[in-house]
């Protein structure tokens, strides 16, 4: 090739490669070209398989596969709140080719075990959101017959302080979490009964060992619809389609309390920018695909992009909050 001509071909592949990261449609033609990817991309899911976080990653996988034209494996790392799946990512290299699904457990991890593997702020850089995990305060409305709403299972909390229980998936869960902030609000005392797993929780709950639980959506929507469970509030700001009439916590009398899990992607630190900007435009197509968004709807999750800015500033904003609620209560995982 002529001098000048190769000078002209590298001042164009250079423009292609910047154009990637304000073109995110225009980054999967560049990188094609560059070969990108050209070899399966492993999502590490730092817990068992059919959780929520499981669900989620392989109905995007899937889609995300077959728009990049190459494999997406997904790869179950569980053990320690989900810190040894995000310990080996932090190591690998960072490519493109291994990538974290942070739930909100692993973000919080660090509060809770002495284990520090990794620090998600510095070794993992965001490619995006990609679903809100909504959890719900249900009752045994056996145990409960007269608690239909918030107000009242307060009101029943305070006339017997500190003699109601209640359970969750385990010290340092998400439920628990939840529970143990609406009680310094609501200032109102009740026992925590922690479980190994939603299962075991949710199994007690319904046999009325424990009377509530601040439970995602995915365990106990099916009790819900069966009348097993009666849901008496809706953790996140908004009210969610899972439970229509079900009203908020703060439409309940606690205005900006906000609860809701949720998960994403990030990659290692180092990873090129160019390679950020495709995956994470991937996957916002992907979640912007209706067949995508119907079966995590039907898996108990909603699709919800966010680019990598806005889920690095909500990734403090939770570690703040909720860090803020394992140190006030001195909270440790178990």
């Amino acid at each position: 090739m002529h001098k000048t001509s190769r000078r002209t071909f590298a001042r164009r592949l250079g423009a292609a490669i910047i154009l990637t990261a304000t073109v995110p449609f225009a980054a999967s033609t560049a990188f094609a070209q560059q070969g990108y990817p050209n070899k399966p991309i492993r999502l590490v899911v730092p817990f068992p398989p059919g959780g929520p976080t499981d669900t989620a990653a392989r109905i995007i996988g899937q889609k995300m596969s077959e728009s990049l034209k190459q494999t997406v494996v997904v790869d179950n790392r569980p053990g320690a709140s989900g810190t040894i799946g995000a310990e080996g990512v932090a190591r690998s290299t960072p490519d493109g080719y291994t990538l974290l699904v942070l739930a909100t457990p692993t973000l919080l991890a660090p509060h809770l075990i002495p284990r520090k593997g990794y620090d998600i702020f510095k070794d993992f850089t965001p490619i995006g959101a990609a679903y809100e995990l909504p959890i719900v305060m249900v009752v045994n409305p056996q145990a409960m017959p007269d608690v239909n709403d918030l107000k009242q299972y307060i009101a029943k909390a305070k006339a017997k302080p500190g003699s109601l229980n209640y359970t969750s998936a385990g010290n340092g869960s998400f439920g628990h979490l939840s529970t143990e902030l609406l009680k310094s609000l609501g200032h109102f005392d009740v026992q925590h009964v922690p479980y190994k797993g939603s299962a075991p929780a949710i199994s007690d709950l319904l046999a009325g060992q424990v009377p509530m639980m601040f439970s995602d959506m995915i365990a106990a929507l099916p009790h819900i619809k069966a009348g097993k469970l009666r849901p008496i509030a809706v953790g996140s700001s908004k009210r969610v389609s899972f439970t229509p009439d079900v009203k908020t916590v703060a439409e309940q009398g606690f205005p900006g309390f906000d609860a809701a899990a949720w998960g994403g992607l990030l990659a290692p630190t180092g990873t090129p920018k160019e390679v950020v900007a495709l995956l994470s435009a991937e996957l916002k197509s992907a979640l912007a695909d209706p067949v995508v968004q119907q079966k995590m709807l039907g898996a108990g999750t909603i699709a919800s992009y966010m680019p990598p800015d806005q889920l690095a500033a909500r990734m403090r904003a939770d570690d703040k909050k909720w860090g803020k609620v394992i140190q006030d209560n001195g909270i440790r995982g178990d």
